[in-house]
Parts: structure tokens; C-alpha cells; sequence
């Protein structure tokens, strides 16, 4: 993928970062406590939530932990 992305798809990214951090805090978890419900590092949700490249894997992981379908991680 080119260093050069479209803004719409960092704009994309960052909106679904925020939709992790309003669920993670909506169900009172830490970043350190969604990690570990989903598996994941701490950092790696830290990067999510900042708007950072996902792995698919690690988006559907987060999703299954905070008890929502990946699309509402995406499309709010």
C-alpha cells in the first residue's frame, strides 16, 4: 500500500478509531483490559484508536471483545 493515501481513507481510519475508543469507554474497559479481552497488545489498540493501519484480524478481534459486529467498528 503506498505511503500516499487517499485523505478519505485516513479520514476513515480515524473515524473508526474514535468508534473503538467511544465503545471501549462506554463499557468502562482500559485500553490494557480491551488488549487482553481481545488478544492483542495494548499498543496495537493504542494505534487502532489513533486511526493507524488495522489488520483485519486484529479489527475483528476488538470487535468480538467489545461485544459489537466489525460493520459498526466501520460505519458507525
Amino acid at each position: 500500500m503506498p505511503a500516499d493515501q487517499p485523505e478519505w481513507v485516513l479520514a476513515a481510519r480515524r473515524a473508526t478509531g474514535d468508534r473503538i475508543r467511544v465503545r471501549r469507554l462506554h463499557q468502562n474497559m482500559t485500553q490494557e483490559s480491551l488488549a487482553h479481552a481481545a488478544g492483542v497488545d495494548r499498543s496495537t489498540v493504542q494505534r487502532m484508536e489513533a486511526g493507524a493501519e488495522m489488520k483485519l484480524s486484529h479489527l475483528l478481534l476488538v470487535a468480538h471483545a467489545l461485544r459489537v459486529h466489525v460493520t459498526d467498528l466501520l460505519h458507525g
